[in-house]
């Protein structure tokens, strides 16, 4: 009895001592007040975020700012004397096929045009091959109308050519039949090519057909008497071939959302192809099944006849020589070390990126702004551009027939004198996860297979993916290319966006690397990619700030022009505004001026180039005393530098406020 006790009392005082706690505790909350306030959604935005959306971007200059020694330099595709409205008597029609993707479409269609003028021919809208053999695209769309704006094509080429939908249908029977002559030209084909062989069997047959797969179809320079024809070729790459209304409308939408963030853009056009690494003979540069695809490709141009060259090259030594891509992960470096910083907006353009995203993990990991037409664009944006398509039949995928136990004795038999090789593994079957991807028939079999419904699907696609990308491109405030003018001779994404930039807007920035001094410089360095010399960084900073000016767009034109006239449309497309500095002419090896002979601008060009003078002047005077948005939040102000003194290696991620583009 007594132990229950003790047990009663215990609980008693455990029970006490609680209750005097809880009363404690509600005498001190009734001492200390405190307004609790409960917790509500914001009714709107708070009023400085939507001044940053709404106010001017402040640009850095060195960074962003224009190239003033291009800045005289101003569009002109004009027609300038004694050229005449096309004859309403044409000497008969042509019609085409155009094969290949984006940029060989772009660049082909306007040497068409340029051949119909110079044939007096009635130029029937040409077939974009990519969508009339991919199956079940959207009905609503034909070929041509797919990308271009059809109307808006022949509208604005009516004092140019005639442009007809179709032939006649008396002409399209006969066509079907193959009663017409049909000529596969190159993309350096003559002007007398055409006076002399196509002119005559047009007025013979009236209607001749082209079959165009090199991106091209007349040579790239013409005789000085010719520049009209050059300027034709201006007015239908840059005016008269619009993207349809729903590509446009995405597009200026991409440029809004990618202006909303209140920071400049940087535009990287990687050009990461297959067809081009294959031709150059890059494949030492990609890994594991990568590599593979290349020499495969490779192989089969040597077997067409489309490349003259041994099988298996040293690609480090192809690309000392320029001749390979500036990899994302080295551009990534060469952006930093000019200063810009990680938080740069960096826009990733074109629809085919070779590697995967593997080879963007670098870059990425440089600039966390790193985005693609897939960050900016939804799901069912996507499906709307493309329109209702007829949905493909599933792939059943099948597995090998398994082989018999006589089939396993002969394979026994025929493997070759003793010692032999220890037998095969049991058979087991090949898993679905092991045949997806584009890639996949490199395990079973050493011939590539046809393109299925979906890739040819896919791309007829990828013209709407670049489209899109085209137009960000342009509006750019800078513009890196990665592998433009590789050598091969064909029409890439990067020249066609810098020919471009260079007729609307010269003076914006577009850096024009030479691989090859790039190729050097990162030998150079090899051992400190992320910690280079400030040496080093100086010699960088110098070749792609002149890259930016006349020296590097000269050299370019040596390059470009030769092969792709809209990659370089001067001196023919543009004018240059009155200046008191002289500008020298530069000539090519075949004499014909690249830079220099531009005429001089009209009057109204002139008052209105003053007028905007003024404007940049007085928004100048404003932005002065503002900072930039490029300051560095990256990394503190190592202890070195507050001390004054220098070391003689500086690392990459500290170089956002040392690093002065003009040093």
């Amino acid at each position: 009895m007594p132990f229950l006790t003790k047990i009663k009392w215990v609980v008693l005082s455990v029970v006490t001592l609680s209750l005097a706690s809880i009363i404690i505790h509600l005498s001190l909350t009734k001492l200390w007040t405190v307004n609790i306030v409960q917790y509500k959604a914001l009714p709107s935005l708070p009023e400085e975020f939507g001044s940053v959306l709404g106010r001017q971007v402040i640009k850095n200059k060195k960074l962003w700012g224009s190239i003033e020694s291009l800045e005289t330099l101003q569009p002109n595709a004009n027609t300038r004397s004694n050229y005449s409205v096309p004859k309403q008597q044409s000497n008969g029609f042509l019609y085409a096929k155009v094969f290949g993707g984006f940029s060989k479409i772009r660049s082909s269609i306007p040497d068409l045009v340029a051949i119909s003028r110079l044939l007096n021919a009635t130029l029937v809208i040409p077939e974009i091959q990519e969508s009339t053999r991919s199956k079940g695209i959207s009905s609503k769309f034909k070929s041509f109308s797919y990308l271009y704006n059809e109307e808006q094509f022949i509208a604005f080429l009516k004092n140019d050519v005639i442009i007809a939908k179709s032939l006649p249908e008396s002409l399209m029977e006969r066509r079907r039949r193959n009663e017409f002559p049909t000529f596969k030209p190159t993309s350096s084909a003559s002007l007398n090519f055409y006076i002399k062989e196509i002119l005559p069997k047009l007025k013979k047959s009236k209607v001749i057909g082209l079959i165009i797969a090199n991106g091209g179809a007349l040579q790239s320079i013409l005789p000085p008497s010719m520049a009209e024809i050059q300027r034709l070729r201006c007015r239908v790459a840059f005016h008269a071939l619009q993207f349809r209304p729903e590509i446009q409308m995405l597009g200026r939408r991409m440029v809004h959302k990618l202006r909303a963030l209140g920071q400049p853009f940087l535009a990287f056009h990687p050009g990461l192809l297959r067809e081009t690494l294959a031709y150059n003979g890059c494949a030492e540069l990609f890994q594991d099944v990568h590599t593979e695809l290349i020499q495969h490709r490779r192989s089969r141009m040597i077997k067409e006849g489309v490349l003259k060259d041994e099988l298996n090259v040293d690609s480090h030594l192809r690309r000392e020589k320029g001749l390979c891509p500036i990899m994302p992960e080295e551009v990534g470096i060469l952006l930093r070390v000019m200063g810009y910083p990680a938080k740069t907006i960096i826009y990733l353009a074109g629809s085919e990126l070779f590697g995967g995203q593997r080879a963007l993990i670098p870059l990425r990991s440089m600039f966390i702004n790193t985005m693609d037409r897939t960050s900016l664009c939804s799901e069912k944006e996507f499906s709307d551009l493309v329109g209702p398509e007829t949905p493909l039949p599933v792939n059943s995928f099948r597995p090998p027939p398994a082989k018999s136990e006589n089939e396993h004795k002969e394979e026994w038999k025929k493997a070759g004198p003793r010692p032999r090789p220890l037998p095969p593994p049991p058979g087991r079957p090949i898993y679905q996860h092991e045949k997806e991807g584009w890639y996949a028939w490199i395990t079973e079999t050493p011939t590539e297979p046809d393109p299925s419904p979906m890739d040819l699907r896919m791309k007829a696609h990828r013209l709407l993916w670049d489209a899109l990308d085209y137009i960000v491109s342009l509006e750019a405030d800078a513009f890196f290319p990665g592998f433009n003018n590789d050598g091969s001779g064909w029409p890439d994404f990067s020249s066609l966006v810098m020919g471009h930039r260079l007729y609307e807007t010269a003076s914006f920035r577009t850096y024009r690397p030479d691989r090859k001094v790039v190729a050097e410089l990162f030998n150079m360095t090899r051992e400190n990619l992320y910690h280079p010399k400030h040496n080093w960084t100086v010699l960088v900073q110098e070749h792609l700030n002149r890259s930016l000016a006349e020296e590097g767009l000269i050299r370019q034109s040596l390059l470009s022009k030769p092969a792709m006239f809209l990659s370089h449309p001067l001196p023919e497309c543009s004018c240059r505004i009155a200046s008191t500095k002289a500008t020298s002419r530069f000539r090519g090896e075949n004499g014909q001026v690249l830079y220099g002979g531009e005429d001089i601008c009209p009057k109204w060009m002139q008052h209105a180039n003053d007028e905007g003078s003024l404007e940049k002047e007085g928004s100048k005077s404003e932005d002065e005393g503002l900072a930039d948005y490029e300051s560095n939040d990256f990394v503190d102000e190592s202890e070195s530098e507050k001390n004054g003194s220098k070391t003689n290696q500086t690392p990459l991620w500290d170089q956002d406020e040392e690093m002065d583009p003009n040093d």
